[in-house]
Order: structure tokens, then C-alpha cells, then sequence
């Protein structure tokens, strides 16, 4: 099968198309023939050897959705079954940017039924670092809640929860993105720096660390979504970040809110697997709007 990795790191040029064995399950995992792969910044991340791996071949990929194609012993899925899941790992020998991957049985979900397969793909990462870092907030019906980087594909997934949840949302983005915000559910909307304070918690997906810190009110609540680096904590400020986990019963109830209309899946650009190299470049340019897919 084609494989998307990188041998050594470096800009989109690293990134390979190779041709590698197909992945066999073993217990408690399933194969899925992939439909669409989602491209996050981590992928990137990976491809210039921030989390290390020198010397190995390290496959790219954290979504998948697409159909059951083999299983292992002690599974519920079965082959032909329909489904989305996270393949958590920063250094990994095979992602999900290759035409079969081998997960976890418990990372798995079934399928949204009102979206494709491309669209499909855009949920597990970034919607599951949405509801883990809500669920680390653990913001009160009624309170306050300033989402930096709106706009981007886990502040938008966090600005439609929150508000499902009855928070108030306040949203950080660029000018233009007003209306986007506001259609995913935010009662406010703030341009550039953040320029008021207050919040009761701040989920900070623009990594804007101290600044958006500094917008909590005393005793309230800080999370960010590159673990180990959140500000330290001050003024009864209670700070975190983010590390996402496979989690097929959350993601389970994530493609709910999808088919209830809750959550928007929002795709950017498709590009073909042996495009994967053009895609990480797109993505380096900054500016996208929803993810950017690959399709084998």
C-alpha cells in the first residue's frame, strides 16, 4: 500500500509517498480501509522532528475515516462497518496518510451518517481536543468563556460545544472572521489581542499563553492545547493543557452533535495522497479555513 511519511525531517519536501506492507490487526484493533485523512499543524510538527524520531520513518496521520476492512480477536466492529477514529502518536511508523491504518478497537466510532467521508475526517482531533479541554475547564452553565483562535478547527468545534453547553462564548479571531464565529454559536466576538478580561475560563487555541492568562478572572480557569506548556498559574488561576486521547465513546458522542446539527465539519482543500507533499505546503501558508484533506 502507499504510505505518507518523512525519513528525515524538514519543510514540505520531506514528506514521502512510499510503498509499504499492509498493516495486520492484532487483538483489540481493527484495519480501516481509509476514505479520507485529515492534515492537522501536528502532522507538520512532525515532519520538522519537534517530538523527535531521527533516524526512523515516521508516518503522518492522527484522523481517518473511512470503512472496517480487517479485525482482530476481541472486537465489536466488524468489516464493513462505517466508521471515523483517532490514531494517537507523534512518532509512529504508519498514520492515517496511507490507504490502510491499524487502530484501536476503543478508538473507534461509527461514521456520522449525515457527512462524507472527507468531511468525516475533519472530527476526531480536533473535536476531541475541543470536548477534553472543555472537560478540563469544566465551565458552569451561565459562565463565561473566551475561545482564542475561533476561527481555526478546534476553537470552532469549542465554540459550538460551549455553547450547546449554554456557556457564554466570547470568540478571538481576525476581523474577517466575525461572522464565521458568530455563526458557530459565539455571543461575543473580539478582534486581534484580546482587549477585555473577566472570564470566568479561556480555552487558548491560539497559544497566546501569558495574554490570554492575564483575561481570566482571579480563581477562574486557563487551558491550552500543547501540553506541558501552559503559563504558570497566578492569582487563584487554575492553568492546564490539553493532551489528547483516543477515546471512541467520546467520539461517539461528538458524531451525535455532528447528525443533530450541532457540530460543522468544514473542509478547506482535497488533495490526493501522492499530493500530501503540495498539502503541507498549503498548510504552511497559513490562512485555511477548515482542514485541509487527503484522499488516497
Amino acid at each position: 500500500m502507499r504510505a505518507a511519511v518523512v525519513t528525515s525531517f524538514g519543510g514540505p519536501e520531506a514528506v514521502e509517498v512510499v510503498d509499504v506492507e499492509v498493516p495486520e490487526p492484532g487483538a483489540r484493533q481493527v484495519r480501516i480501509k481509509v476514505a479520507a485523512a485529515a492534515l492537522n499543524p501536528v502532522d507538520a510538527g512532525v515532519r520538522e522532528g519537534v517530538f523527535g524520531g531521527a533516524g526512523k520513518q515516521i508516518g503522518l496521520g492522527w484522523d481517518v475515516a473511512g470503512t472496517v476492512d480487517a479485525t482482530g480477536v476481541a472486537t465489536a466492529w466488524s468489516v464493513g462497518d462505517e466508521v471515523v477514529a483517532l490514531d494517537y502518536g507523534m512518532v509512529k511508523p504508519l498514520g492515517t496518510h496511507a490507504e490502510y491504518v491499524v487502530v484501536d478497537t476503543d478508538a473507534v466510532a461509527t461514521a456520522p451518517a449525515t457527512a462524507d467521508a472527507v468531511h468525516a475526517a475533519t472530527l476526531p482531533l480536533n473535536a476531541l481536543t475541543a470536548m477534553q479541554a472543555l472537560d478540563l475547564l469544566d465551565p458552569a452553565p451561565g459562565g463565561s468563556l473566551l475561545v482564542t483562535g475561533a476561527a481555526g478547527a478546534v476553537g470552532g468545534f469549542a465554540v459550538q460545544l460551549a455553547a450547546h453547553r449554554g456557556i457564554a462564548v466570547t470568540a478571538l479571531a481576525r476581523e474577517d472572521d466575525e461572522e464565521l464565529v458568530r455563526s458557530l454559536g459565539a455571543a461575543r466576538f473580539i478582534a486581534g489581542d484580546v482587549e477585555s478580561g473577566g472570564f470566568d475560563a479561556v480555552l487558548d487555541a491560539a497559544v497566546l499563553g501569558e495574554r490570554a492568562l492575564a483575561r481570566v478572572r482571579d480563581g477562574g480557569a486557563y487551558v491550552g492545547v500543547i501540553p506541558q506548556a501552559q503559563p504558570a498559574a497566578e492569582r487563584g488561576v487554575r492553568t492546564g493543557a490539553v493532551e489528547v486521547s483516543a477515546d471512541g465513546a467520546r467520539l461517539a458522542e461528538l458524531v451525535r452533535l455532528v447528525d443533530a446539527g450541532v457540530l460543522t465539519l468544514r473542509v478547506a482543500e482535497t488533495y490526493a495522497l501522492q499530493e500530501a507533499a503540495k498539502a503541507h505546503a498549503r498548510l504552511g501558508e497559513g490562512g485555511v479555513r477548515g482542514r485541509l484533506v487527503l484522499v488516497p
